[in-house]
């Protein structure tokens, strides 16, 4: 089960709401103040922003944020927000795939840097069209979230009950405009090439440390001088032990192989989805 399935089934579905899309994500800038308390916390905690639907109607649509804190598994959700509270979104930069974004509510603004740009125009584009849909099925007529103003166009005035919509500014057109669903295809095929190659770098670190550690363990025990059973006891050990880490080495290489075609299809397959989106434009 991957984490935004296990996200899912811990904090949404027992609320009853769907979740669209979680990423993990880390905060870009420190907050102001208190800096004395924030210096003696610990920052090792996983943070998720998620983006969900109620299932009762009105629906409503959620931003979520969730945390998971080192030695449990366990999900816990800290604050959460409705698309009607979220003023701005910023996507940094307009004209390339970055993973920085800010979010702006009401009362409180955030920086974060998601794990990758991927992830963040995944997050981005489920949420814009997201937004659009809420306010459409609000207003009762098409809306889009973020729209420019045309200059010397003449302005239509809001009543003062009139709701605000959010605001998506420097962010690429591809995010917003057609072919969303082929850009969803490359998001998700980068996402699991990123993910991938970290498994693989993750595979490769611990098998060179058990290995360390087995010579390290082998040259501690050829110093001391046994008596002849607890050294064949001691050999016995010794090659079980080396079975066992060659076996481990023998399955790691044989799962890279794999990794490798997949990740050599998963690169095929995005290359051809940009080359149709880029038709399509």
């Amino acid at each position: 089960m991957n984490i935004q399935s296990a996200i899912s089934r811990e904090i949404f579905v027992p609320k009853d709401e769907k979740l669209l899309v979680a990423i993990e994500v880390r905060r870009r800038m420190k907050r102001k103040g208190l800096s004395f308390l924030n210096a003696s916390r610990k920052r090792d905690y996983s943070t998720f922003l998620c983006l969900s639907v109620t299932n009762s109607q009105p629906a409503q649509v959620l931003i979520t944020k969730v945390k998971r804190y080192p030695g449990t598994r366990q999900f816990a959700k800290r604050s959460q927000w409705s698309v009607e509270q979220l003023r701005q979104v910023n996507g940094i930069n307009p004209d390339k795939d970055t993973p920085e974004f800010d979010l702006v509510f009401d009362r409180t603004s955030d920086q974060w840097v998601a794990g990758s740009a991927a992830e963040k125009c995944m997050f981005v584009q489920v949420l814009y069209h997201a937004c659009q849909n809420y306010w459409e099925a609000k207003l009762g007529k098409p809306s889009t979230p973020g729209e420019q103003k045309i200059p010397g166009a003449p302005e239509n005035k809001k009543s003062p009950d009139a709701p605000c919509q959010t605001n998506f500014v420097n962010c690429q057109q591809k995010l917003m405009g057609d072919a969303c669903s082929v850009n969803m295809v490359i998001y998700r095929c980068k996402i699991f090439l990123n993910r991938m190659k970290n498994s693989m770098t993750a595979n490769q670190g611990r098998l060179q440390r058990e290995a360390a550690a087995a010579v390290k363990a082998s040259r501690s025990r050829s110093r001391s001088s046994p008596s002849p059973r607890a050294g064949r006891k001691m050999g016995n050990a010794m090659r079980r032990a080396s079975q066992v880490l060659s076996e481990r080495g023998e399955r790691l290489m044989r799962a890279e192989e794999k990794t490798g075609h997949f990740f050599h299809g998963a690169k095929q397959f995005a290359e051809a989805a940009q080359k149709l989106a880029l038709k399509q434009i």
